[in-house]
């Protein structure tokens, strides 16, 4: 050894390893005005038994045979084509009980405005969730509804029911009940709302 460097070292070319190809050739804008509802075709209800329906007809009874449920909106702002990635905006006005459901996806919520209860935690403005594919979970929005954004690893999952007693389901239908006419005029997002 001369000087530190070793009298071993050998000055033969190494390739440089080239960087991964991109998947997809361009950037891709999407824009919340376009964005289509998420519908039955990207999540498919899996876990429907009897159970299951008679649920839906205590929240279709609460709803007073409205069929849309004026305290959720969810859209679809961008999927990936070919499959890959996707995220929905969701919005659920205050009250808004969710059955008890998981995906086959995994998912990280990201909450935009108002708060949501899921078990023992609130969540609020700037706070996140990540729900990992299969694991099943509820939540209530707040006295304010709540926002946010869903992020999945894929274009296409499933909603599947499970775990949802006669309880959660009497829960669902009084929030529907109790709160459908005030859905309708609650059309401030928490987003939007002027702080008091």
């Amino acid at each position: 050894m001369t000087d530190g460097i070793s009298s071993t070292a050998t000055t033969e070319t190494v390739e440089p390893i080239e960087a991964p190809k991109a998947t997809r050739q361009k950037m891709q804008i999407f824009r919340g005005a376009d964005a289509p509802e998420l519908g039955k075709d990207a999540m498919p209800f899996v876990g429907v038994d009897a159970g299951v329906m008679a649920g839906f007809a205590k929240l279709a009874a609460a709803q007073g045979g409205e069929e849309r449920v004026a305290g959720e909106d969810v859209r679809v702002l961008f999927s990936m084509p070919g499959g890959g990635m996707s995220l929905c905006y969701s919005w659920f006005k205050s009250g808004y009980v969710l059955p008890r459901h998981s995906h086959n996806a995994d998912c990280i919520y990201y909450i935009l405005g108002g708060a949501l209860r899921a078990g023992t935690q609130i969540l609020r403005k700037g706070d996140g969730i990540f729900i990992p594919a299969d694991f099943g979970y509820t939540f209530e929005a707040l006295e304010d509804g709540v926002e946010f954004l869903e992020c999945r690893n894929a274009t296409a999952f499933n909603i599947h029911f499970k775990g949802n007693d006669d309880a959660h389901w009497d829960k669902m239908a009084a929030s529907y009940r109790d709160n459908k006419d005030r859905w309708k005029e609650e059309t401030v997002k928490p987003t939007d709302r002027v702080p008091a």
